[in-house]
């Protein structure tokens, strides 16, 4: 393809803006037929059409905006989807999905749409106040957190190690409960076990104390000790869900990176229901590229992207939960 079609020469002194419209046309016809080209290949077609059926209906069901930009990331995903339903269009498997709203196959749109970039210690200066937020809590006989997009588990065990180490106990007074819409992340989470490669910027007296080597058919496998998986609670919750059954009396919550998916409304009420679940000087944990200045009469901002909630919204009904509680949902 020519290089010619992306050079444009600058307008002569006093011209119109004729050119430049010219211009835009040409760039948008080139989009339109790279589209086409790229579509002419697929195996399933995949029209405009559907594509804004499935961001409707993402939006509906777990908060993702998708942008315009995310076509070709959707279908190769639900592509797979699509093949193992036998389904050869797009348009059947997403009526079936419209038509039959407890159907198994929702839990599978779900998790194919789902984003679950992480890595344990990502944006690390969290896990220092979270050890400093910890030790201020020691009188407590239990202290909660939630790690509200637990995707593969990195999050939720890098809390495990940070309690750990505020305490200097395999056993300490914390325990997490660690949440996602993604049932497959989920039992990855469960599992605790990982390539060599996704621990590599653990510091090695860390990788030591929390996590054990494999051997045999498991080399190149490291897994996390079983004190560390003692203290998480992996559950399925959809932060769009009416109900979360969730007991308050959070100390901490981490919801990192998960808010830049939803619209502004949406952010505003997962706020909202954030606050009464935490505990009086509990600490809301954000993301590097979030800012929920919006909620300030819920949340004050404390620091680089962590945020306290207010007093007269937090939950005043002291241990709510007490040590021998064994779990944080209220249905189980």
């Amino acid at each position: 393809m020519s290089n010619s079609l992306f050079k444009f020469d600058k307008p002569a002194q006093g011209s119109s803006l004729s050119q430049v419209s010219a211009a835009k046309q040409v760039v948008a016809s080139l989009g339109k037929t790279l589209l086409q080209d790229e579509s002419a290949g697929r195996e399933f077609e995949f029209s405009d059409r559907d594509f804004e059926r499935v961001r409707l209906m993402i939006l509906k069901v777990a908060g993702i905006s998708l942008a315009a930009s995310k076509q070709s990331m959707v279908y190769s995903r639900l592509a797979r989807r699509l093949r193992a339903c036998n389904h050869t269009r797009f348009g059947p498997y997403l009526d079936h999905l419209e038509n039959s709203p407890s159907s198994p196959e929702w839990e599978h749109f779900t998790n194919a749409l789902t984003t679950n970039l992480t890595s344990f210690y990502r944006e690390a200066h969290h896990f220092e106040l979270l050890k400093k937020q910890l030790q201020g809590l020691s009188h407590k006989s239990r202290i909660e957190i939630w790690c509200s997009a637990a995707s593969t588990g990195e999050e939720p065990y890098t809390l495990a190690i940070t309690a750990m180490e505020a305490f200097q106990s395999l056993n300490p007074p914390v325990r997490i409960l660690a949440t996602d819409i993604d049932t497959k992340v989920l039992e990855h989470g469960r599992q605790g076990v990982y390539k060599m490669d996704q621990v590599e910027k653990i510091p090695q007296d860390i990788l030591r104390r929390y996590f054990l080597r494999g051997k045999g058919d498991n080399d190149g496998l490291i897994r996390v000790r079983p004190e560390l998986q003692s203290i998480i609670t992996f559950r399925r919750l959809n932060l769009m869900d009416s109900h979360w059954a969730l007991r308050p009396g959070f100390d901490a919550v981490f919801c990192r990176n998960v808010m830049i998916y939803f619209e502004k409304d949406v952010q505003m009420a997962i706020l909202k229901r954030f606050a009464p679940l935490m505990n009086t000087g509990g600490l809301l944990y954000a993301g590097h590229s979030e800012n929920f200045a919006m909620a300030r009469d819920y949340f004050t901002l404390k620091g680089k992207t962590v945020y306290s909630v207010n007093d007269d919204k937090a939950f005043k009904g002291g241990d709510a939960n007490p040590a021998g509680a064994a779990s944080r949902f209220t249905g189980a």
